[in-house]
């Protein structure tokens, strides 16, 4: 029992994590009914971008957040305009194998460019180092990512419920003729949705980078857990996103910690399975 502190500690830190990642999924499933599954890719590419930008400009990788942020959003645009906004046009199974090849173009193309190789960053404010209060020790990459996160996903919330842009994206989620009727210009709302998923992937990549190693593949374990996050706080729900993602924090962590390291993904597909099965709308899904 004496681990049961630290370890809700640490999941509710990392699940934090959890639901930046996943809030890109819902605000373009929310704007776009149409499920990305290139979603865990856009954070690989992040993870690349902070990585290549610390090492090779000997920069704290703190530092390196605009630009992974900026290189998410770029590249969320870049695959809805040239790519998406296409397949919008063809039926559903369509929009889903466009996606799952822009998946796996992304991943093999990093693959080509950089190897298969594992890589880690091996110094930064935060790589390496620890803080105990009592008898918990915290990490201090998990808890500066956890804190960078929230004010990620503050932003990111006060922008799409407390600006006019924000209340744009709305109306287009809600529906797309109509919010086109009253002068929003739904191309450019969708092109945005793709835009902020995109940005939200390239913070959550950049900041996975000071604890966790960087390689082509990471982006299917991520997706999963977004996918698993989404489905769970309801497909399109902000506040859906960040509740669901702390839970999951708690069943990977918990899960890896009493049933055992090997398990606890499987815990996140059985979630996923009767969160579907059974609450097919999530906790807070309309």
């Amino acid at each position: 029992m004496e681990m049961l502190v630290p370890t809700i500690i640490s999941a509710l830190l990392m699940g934090m994590l959890f639901a930046l990642v996943a809030l890109g999924l819902a605000i373009i499933f929310g704007v776009m009914n149409i499920v990305n599954f290139a979603h865990g890719e856009f954070l690989m590419v992040g993870m690349y971008t902070a990585f290549l930008t610390a090492t090779v400009f000997s920069i704290e990788p703190l530092l390196t957040l605009p630009i992974a942020a900026m290189v998410g959003f770029l590249l969320g645009i870049a695959s809805y305009y040239f790519l998406v906004r296409y397949l919008l046009k063809g039926p559903m199974l369509a929009q889903l194998l466009g996606t799952f090849g822009l998946m796996i173009f992304l991943r093999y193309l990093a693959m080509c460019i950089f190897g298969p190789d594992y890589k880690t960053l091996e110094q930064g404010v935060l790589i390496g180092k620890s803080i105990k209060w009592g008898s918990v020790v915290l990490s201090y990459p998990r808890l500066g990512t956890a804190v960078l996160s929230l004010i990620a996903f503050g932003i990111i919330y006060w922008l799409i419920n407390r600006t006019r842009l924000g209340k744009a994206l709305q109306a287009t989620a809600l529906d797309v003729e109509a919010a086109s009727y009253m002068g929003i210009d739904t191309e450019r709302m969708r092109g945005l949705a793709w835009g902020l998923g995109g940005a939200t992937m390239g913070i959550a990549g950049a900041l996975l980078t000071n604890f966790y190693y960087v390689f082509p593949t990471i982006g299917i374990l991520f997706c999963m857990i977004a996918f698993a996050t989404v489905a769970l706080g309801g497909f399109g729900s902000i506040k859906g996103a960040f509740i669901a993602g702390l839970i999951m924090g708690l069943i990977i962590d918990l899960g890896g910690t009493y049933i055992g390291p090997h398990h606890k993904f499987a815990l996140v597909y059985l979630t996923y399975f009767l969160v579907v099965v059974f609450r097919p709308q999530g906790l807070f899904g309309w």
